[in-house]
């Protein structure tokens, strides 16, 4: 079994032709055919069903295809990994974000990053938690920044802790110097929510009904930029991830409320990457700017 035999493969799977899959590696259609035929003797197996609509695969070929998706993955990375040996200054970071994080937390985490790694080529992609793991298990990602999540092919590193505040525009009683309201009353107020598919919206639900009360929910959004200028609006008062309103509190466009008798609302955020698996000299780089920012020891691979 050589490489030739596998890309051809690999492609006939894909486009359902072997014409097309010899346009594509530039070789000629009997090429291409050799290659699948040797292939098919060594492993005992036909591996297409011709047909004079095309071809598709066979049972095994269905089963073989995974582990020939996973063999060039693993390649790829080896490309890379020689690329970096090569100078440690290029590469490339396959990154997974959480939308609030990517937003407000990883731009100046990148900004150290890049300041060190100026060559590095930097790819984001992001969504929730859970899809940025799917991401990970899907190696379509090297690394992510979630919130926490348990996964048996996954190691997790702390990083930081996300709080949940109260916030209200600067002319609401609230925010007088002496205010400190508490649960009870703050859920009388009208209350702006966010992003109902959350995580967060999860959180602070939970958080009134454990003080054994029901938020007077004025309206909802599925922006928390939004979210912030109803309350700079005076249309309510909202719990908001602390990282997201520094810019806010600092011009006095809003003011952070405590709450009495309240235990403060935290959400773990963490680092995860694939478990047992080498980190690339770019991801290494990655993961020790994370651990200097955020003072988290994080193991070697």
């Amino acid at each position: 079994m050589d490489f030739g035999q596998i890309e051809a493969f690999i492609q006939v799977a894909t486009h359902n032709s072997f014409s097309r899959a010899a346009e594509v590696l530039q070789l000629t259609q009997p090429s291409i055919t050799a290659r699948i035929q040797a292939l098919e003797r060594e492993l005992g197996e036909e591996l297409f069903e011709r047909g004079g609509r095309g071809v598709r695969l066979t049972d095994a070929g269905h089963v073989f295809r995974p582990y020939v998706e996973r063999l060039l993955q693993t390649l790829q990375e080896g490309r890379f990994a020689v690329d970096e040996v090569r100078n440690a200054q290029l590469g490339s970071l396959r990154l997974g974000s959480a939308i609030t994080i990517s937003t407000y937390v990883l731009p100046g985490i990148l900004h150290t990053f890049c300041q060190r790694h100026p060559g590095v080529d930097v790819v984001i992609r992001s969504g929730r938690s859970e899809q940025v793991l799917n991401m990970l298990l899907a190696d379509e990602v090297q690394v992510g920044l979630v919130r926490s999540l348990a996964n048996a092919e996954v190691e997790t590193t702390h990083l930081y802790d996300d709080e949940i505040v109260l916030v209200a525009y600067p002319e609401h009683p609230f925010a007088a110097p002496d205010a400190c309201p508490t649960v009870a009353e703050a859920a009388a107020q009208p209350i702006v929510l966010f992003d109902r598919g959350s995580s967060y919206y999860g959180l602070i639900h939970n958080f009134f009904r454990q003080a054994g009360v029901i938020p007077n929910v004025a309206m909802e959004l599925d922006s928390l930029e939004a979210t912030k200028r109803m309350v700079e609006q005076g249309l309510g008062i909202a719990l908001v991830p602390l990282v997201t309103i520094e810019r806010e509190l600092a011009a006095g466009i809003l003011v952070r409320v405590n709450l009495a008798n309240a235990e403060p609302i935290k959400r773990p955020i963490s680092l995860i990457y694939r478990r047992n698996r080498k980190r690339s000299r770019t991801v290494q780089a990655f993961v020790d700017a994370l651990a200097e920012i955020f003072a988290s020891p994080i193991p070697v691979a």
